[in-house]
């Protein structure tokens, strides 16, 4: 079991890192930017963001209920119901989108978490060849974001794959190639579609690989994913473990790269440098099973901090992780929209009740360290969303 990081590691970074943090945030103007671009986001997404995510869910809700095959019915079905929040948070990205765009961003980000929360589900269920089977569907992804002129790139019987080859339960109607056809026709009438889609075709792969070797791991051990891993973040900067997390939440990477497709100054150079960013966001997610990590172990479902033997190593990462996206994130389009996020994903995560455990205080300490000024008051509306919705629930339930 992995031990609560001893007090030195939960210092990390001390002087050095409060030094960079604030070189980061000293910038006030940046600052001032930064909390006009969470006023501005949260007044789009309220206005015109969010009416359509709710048309979007209802949309795929119908669709799901239509599939025929009462277990893919039943997955799809709930995944909508239980991961409903992970869409509206990707969504928020389509706040970045010119109005005129906005509802194709949408229409294309909606879809497209919604088939990984689903395709993500799929490799969780038995099949004969787990490894073969879970490329199979994850194939989805990066199907989604494949145009049609691209198809000399693979065969028309690849674009029109059956995703469901060789599983006993295989007719869903149609629902995974609609979306995946949702996704693809909506980002094809964006302006900066062409510059972004050799980006999100590798992220979407990225993601894939990532998250069936994961899978993996828990039957077979880790050396072919450490292999794996260890190669493709050879040129990153972060180490196999980080970069592990960060590909298999590459979904998030891809729905940046939507958005950026709807400006149409948004180049190839630019696409890179944000999924190099989101690739850091990403690794941050490590977090979820920071604060769930009791659950994980009571559910026989150990999470990322399995890949970690010094609690006070992984505290260090992530303080490094949080300054290094900060400062790339400055220095991007629409970079103060971006640290807004960085900072979102960062207080998601330590609002949680368990964030305060022995073992989850030490390890968010410095990265909230990292993140000041801007995660105080997005820490502040992350814990009053939660309070809430737990009131919420128990005038619904009676505290059940």
């Amino acid at each position: 079991m992995l031990k609560a990081p001893d007090r030195a590691g939960a210092d990390v970074p001390t002087t050095a890192g409060r030094a960079a943090a604030s070189r980061v945030f000293a910038d006030r103007w940046l600052l001032a930017r930064a909390g006009a671009a969470l006023f501005i986001a949260n007044a789009r997404y309220w206005s015109t963001v969010a009416p359509l995510v709710r048309r979007q869910i209802s949309r795929w809700d119908e669709r799901a209920r239509a599939i025929p095959d009462p277990l893919l019915r039943t997955l799809a079905m709930n995944k909508l119901r239980d991961e409903r929040f992970n869409v509206e948070v990707a969504a928020t990205l389509a706040t970045l989108a010119p109005s005129v765009h906005r509802a194709r961003v949408v229409e294309a980000i909606v879809a497209l978490q919604v088939i990984y929360d689903y395709v993500d589900l799929l490799t969780e269920q038995p099949a004969g060849e787990p490894a073969i089977d879970g490329r199979r569907v994850f194939a989805a992804l990066r199907d989604a974001v494949t145009l049609e002129h691209e198809d000399d790139l693979d065969s028309e019987e690849d674009r029109s794959r059956d995703y469901y080859r060789d599983r006993p339960s295989s007719e869903d109607g149609g629902y995974l190639q609609e979306l995946v056809d949702t996704v693809s026709s909506a980002l094809a009438r964006l302006p900066s579609a062409a510059a972004i889609t050799a980006v999100a075709r590798a992220s979407a792969a990225r993601c894939a690989e990532a998250q069936v070797l994961n899978h993996e791991a828990s039957c077979s051990g880790i050396k072919e994913l450490r292999q794996w891993a260890t190669l493709e973040a050879s040129d990153t900067g972060l180490g196999w473990q980080e970069f592990l997390v960060g590909a298999t939440a590459s979904v998030l990477a891809i729905h940046a790269l939507i958005a950026a497709a709807a400006d149409p100054g948004t180049t190839r150079e630019d696409a890179e440098e944000l999924d190099a960013l989101y690739l850091s966001i990403g690794a941050l997610t490590v977090l979820d099973s920071v604060v769930d990590y009791q659950h994980d172990l009571d559910s026989g479902q150990p999470g990322f901090l399995r890949y970690y033997d010094d609690p006070n190593v992984l505290a260090s990462r992530l303080a490094i992780l949080a300054r290094d996206a900060a400062a790339r994130a400055r220095g991007l389009p629409s970079g103060a929209h971006h640290i807004m996020t960085l900072v979102g994903v960062v207080a998601y995560y330590a609002s949680a009740p368990t964030a305060n455990s022995e073992l989850a205080r030490p390890l968010t300490a410095p990265i909230r360290r990292e993140l000041r000024p801007l995660i105080a008051p997005t820490l502040a509306l992350m814990r009053a969303w939660r309070l809430s919705k737990r009131v919420r629930r128990v005038r619904r339930f009676g505290g059940g």
